[in-house]
């Protein structure tokens, strides 16, 4: 099983956020929606056999007493080594008294939401809080969990090359286990949004933003971090369980306001009260969950796609043409017979190769 909890609670809402997240909650609002998720997390079925995974994602989840989870969540979790358990923590909640709530909460895996440690470039992302006051809560984080990874958003606008170069430096100095990389995306109706649309910011080209993510991906690999996904980076061992999940196809739940769900053909998002849902073909599903894997380093294996899904060994040798067209291109390369992974190059295009497969 794999449990996706999502939290819509920040301090301030960031510039670039398009999720579905809030500032100014009450206390007791915050306590009640833990209260909706604990009832939503004990009615789910016991856990049979497989390792668990669980992430609590947002917003800042650690703004909530998470505390009343523990007994909805002890039933779905095996041995304490199987299951991975993540939280996103903003650099302000990495709190000793947090730090220690989470542990006891059988937490053991940290991502936090560093983003830059560029104290102009943080002002601007209205992340509330400096450089130094992120790599003190992450020295703080990695020393309560061993599993603890950064992200850090490559193409804001006016990072020098001096200074994401230098951003790079302070974050591998703190010797994250697990990177996340993401290049800014200008979503509609943000802050960043209606600033460019204003003319007060200029958002970067594409190129000047994969310039920054291929220095980033060299001063990752020079420190041991490979790239397993388009986006994520890891030592070896420490990539996260939850996503490839998701990534390799497999079934996830979501719970509460904003979380995404894949069981079986059924697709799940969480509102306000209760949950839309919709249903998708056998084909449409065995489509979606195949292509994901050409996000990941290992790729597509058309073999073992067509042996789990039947319904799409007719696609099968169209392709397999356009794999091996692009592979001729350099955007893919054939690691094994029939199995397909994205070169430096595929993982920047990848939706593109994605689009051209559906």
């Amino acid at each position: 099983m794999n449990l996706y909890v999502h939290f819509p609670f920040c301090r301030a809402k960031c510039a670039y956020c398009a999720l579905l997240s809030r500032a100014g909650a009450t206390p007791a609002a915050r306590a009640a929606y833990v209260g909706r998720v604990r009832g939503e997390v004990a009615s789910l079925p016991a856990r049979e056999g497989g390792p668990l995974t669980v992430y609590f994602g947002g917003g800042s989840p650690a703004l909530c007493d998470l505390a009343p989870l523990a007994g909805a969540l002890a039933p779905l979790a095996g041995a304490a080594d199987e299951m991975e358990f993540t939280v996103e923590l903003h650099p302000l909640d990495a709190t000793p008294r947090t730090l220690d709530a989470l542990r006891r909460l059988g937490v053991n895996r940290i991502s936090m939401g560093v983003q830059s440690l560029d104290d102009a470039a943080l002002a601007a992302m209205g992340r509330l809080h400096t450089a130094a006051e992120a790599e003190a809560a992450f020295r703080r984080a990695r020393r309560a969990f061993p599993n603890a990874g950064l992200d850090l958003i490559a193409g804001w606008p006016g990072v020098s090359a001096a200074a994401w170069r230098a951003t790079l430096g302070r974050a591998l100095a703190l010797e994250p286990v697990h990177v996340s990389c993401y290049t800014l995306i200008r979503e509609p109706k943000t802050r960043l949004d209606l600033m460019a649309r204003r003319g007060e910011v200029a958002i970067p080209g594409d190129d000047a933003a994969l310039a920054q993510i291929d220095e980033a991906r060299e001063a990752f690999s020079s420190a041991g971090l490979a790239r397993y996904e388009v986006s994520n980076y890891a030592l070896p061992g420490f990539e996260c369980r939850h996503n490839l999940a998701v990534w390799r196809g497999e079934d996830y739940v979501g719970i509460g306001e904003g979380a995404h769900g894949r069981e079986g053909l059924a697709r799940t998002v969480g509102l306000a009260a209760g949950y839309g849902r919709r249903t998708v073909t056998a084909e449409e599903d065995a489509v979606e969950r195949a292509l994901l894997s050409l996000r990941t380093a290992s790729g597509l294996d058309l073999s073992a796609a067509a042996r789990r899904w039947p319904v799409l060994a007719p696609r099968i040798p169209s392709w397999l043409d356009t794999l091996c067209a692009l592979a001729g291109e350099g955007i893919l390369r054939e690691t094994s017979p029939r199995v397909f992974a994205p070169t430096s190059r595929g993982f920047e295009v990848c939706d593109a190769v994605m689009s051209a497969l559906m």
